[in-house]
Formats: structure tokens, sequence, C-alpha cells
């Protein structure tokens, strides 16, 4: 295991000589909020943040992708033949993810690569990808990461660990990747045992500052049918608008959409991030659909991700407790209201 030191200026030289072996993402402060940007065309990392507004999930999967392309045009060789489009796998690392946006890939891995199903995209991002998280000195109100299986210094799903001590940083290698980059960087000084212990108190005082949690012990052991057919669904349900805000932002929804979009005679096939909180999410060919309810993609939502997903992989919720979707919802949902609901039930 390799541990650093690095001053703050000495950070940001560093990354900037990684970008000679990896294509670096960073968070960059764009009006009021961090989000995610590639380290290049005077993007300037900005460590002064609880979260980025939205998580680091677009870098494996896109928002929208080019899958496949084609031609309607006879006078092509390759006329009505499908084609998988080029795409980037090269060498990549995000730096400065929090603990639970990085253990919210480990969750989303369970839908792109299982024994049924391996998205070869999906995995060759992934696997190209290193991963460098940043411990929260200062969790939002709205975290509740230790109530479902992170924290805020959580090492799961890291390469590496960004602690920040003030005048400097703190950087530890965790895997064979995370040693690979800081072994990588001939700036960094070995860190002596003052700054060691300096990050385990950072640590410890953390965690204390969590005040949300939410109850998840009896989740397992309710009868689906009964959760489903609960009598709070609809109070639960009566505010929302069906915006979407909720899974846009979630870094642990997974679902997707695919189309064809044709501009004369060239076309593509497209995968895009879709929502079971759309009113077409789940409209059939045939024009039934079984969800044309509010309520009913409220109450899918929340099952999904507290309920089935439980069930049917016993690895906890669906969850990271980042507390975007508590944030930033428009009409005041609350997922750790729901929580309490449906384990209390």
């Amino acid at each position: 295991m390799l541990e650093k030191s690095f001053t703050k200026e000495e950070w940001t030289e560093a990354l900037k000589e990684l970008q000679s072996a990896y294509k670096v993402f960073v968070p960059v402060k764009e009006g009021d909020f961090h989000n995610f940007r590639p380290l290049k065309n005077g993007a300037k990392p900005s460590f002064d943040f609880q979260n980025t507004r939205l998580s680091a999930k677009s870098i494996i999967f896109p928002q929208s992708e080019r899958m496949f392309e084609y031609s309607l045009d006879d006078s092509k060789e390759d006329a009505h033949i499908i084609k998988e489009t080029p795409k980037d796998f090269s060498t990549q690392a995000i730096v400065g993810i929090r603990p639970c946006d990085a253990l919210a890939f480990q969750l989303v891995r369970i839908n792109f690569d299982n024994p049924q199903y391996r998205d070869p995209w999906w995995i060759q991002r992934m696997n190209a990808t290193t991963i460098v998280g940043f411990g929260c000195n200062e969790p939002c109100a709205s975290c509740f990461c230790t109530s479902v299986g992170s924290g805020p210094f959580c090492e799961k799903g890291l390469d590496a660990l960004m602690v920040d001590l003030g005048d400097r940083f703190l950087v530890k290698s965790l895997t064979t990747k995370g040693e690979a980059l800081l072994g990588a960087l001939k700036s960094g000084k070995k860190a002596d045992g003052t700054v060691l212990k300096q990050a385990q108190e950072l640590a410890k005082g953390s965690e204390k500052k969590i005040s949300s949690t939410v109850p998840t012990d009896r989740l397992k052991d309710k009868v689906v049918n009964e959760l489903f057919s609960a009598h709070f669904w609809e109070r639960i349900s009566f505010a929302c608008i069906n915006c979407g805000t909720c899974t846009y932002l979630c870094p642990t929804c997974w679902c997707f959409d695919i189309q064809d979009e044709t501009c004369g005679k060239e076309g593509d096939r497209i995968r895009n991030w879709d929502a079971c909180m759309f009113p077409i999410f789940t409209l059939h060919g045939s024009g039934h659909n079984p969800r044309d309810k509010k309520l009913q993609r409220v109450r899918q939502r929340f099952m999904h991700k507290l309920k089935y997903y439980v069930d049917k992989y016993e690895n906890g919720v669906a969850c990271v407790g980042c507390g975007r979707c508590v944030q930033f919802c428009p009409v005041n949902i609350d997922i750790r209201e729901v929580f309490g609901l449906m384990n209390g039930y």
C-alpha cells in the first residue's frame, strides 16, 4: 500500500501529470454546483464541495450512447448491415468521488455484470477505470450513508482514498489499480505517522456528524403483497409530479431504453437512461400500460429499491444514502420517511 502526502498545489499538478496515462475526471464547479468533467480545456479541479450534483454514474454508463449504426443507402456495400459504433475504453481515473457514489457502482454491477447477462461496454469501462475516493469531512444534512452499508470514509469499491487535511491531501492506495496510479506520480512524499493519525481522527469524527438514519432491519422479512397494498402509498405519491429528478440524480438507478433514430438514409441505435417515474416507461406496444397511475409508479420506485432488490439479491438495499433525492425533490418527498414506513409496516 502506498500512502502519499501532497500539498494542494502539488496535487493539482499531479493530476495534470496523470493525463499522460489516464483520462482524468475531476469535480469542477459550475455555477452553484460541482459536477465531474474531464481535466482538459481549462477545467479546474475543485475539491471544496460536499457532493457533486450528479454522481459519476454517466462516466461508466452514459446518459445517451450510440450502440450501433446502419445505412439504408443501397449504393453502399454495407447497406442494411448494423455495425457496432466505435467506443472509447481507454484507461481513465475518477478522482474525488464520494464513497457513497463509489459504492453505487458495486450495487449497479449486479445489473450489468452477472451470470445471466454481461454488458460488454459497462464492464470494459469499469475495468479501465481507477476510482479515487474523497472522504467526507462534512457530510450533508440529508446523508444517511452509515445506515445503508457505506460511510463518509468507506473504502468499498475504491482503488484509492483522498483525505483533506486542510493544507494538504493524504492519498492512499487500496488496490493494485490505486497503487499503479500513485506510483506513476513523481510528486508527493511518503505520509508519516502524524498525517495518518490525523486522517483516522477525521474519519471517526465525520461518522459522528451523520445525523440522519434509516431503519432497514425488517425489510427482508416483510411480505411483498402486504407492502404493495399498504395504505401509505396514496399519501406518499400525492404530491409527486413525475418529474424524474429522483431517478435522474440517483447513482443506483440503472434503467434504460433503446431506440432507433434515422436522419435521411443513416441511422443509429441509441441507449438512453429511462426512469420508472415516467408515464410511458411501461407502455406496451398494444397500448396497455400496467402502471398508468402516478401512485403505481411512485410505489414501484421505492418497492424496487427497498424490497424487490433486497429479496432478489440479499445485498442490502439499492440505496447508498447520498441524499440527492431528498435535497432536490421539488415537492419534498423524502426517501428516509419511506424507509421508516416500509420497515415498520
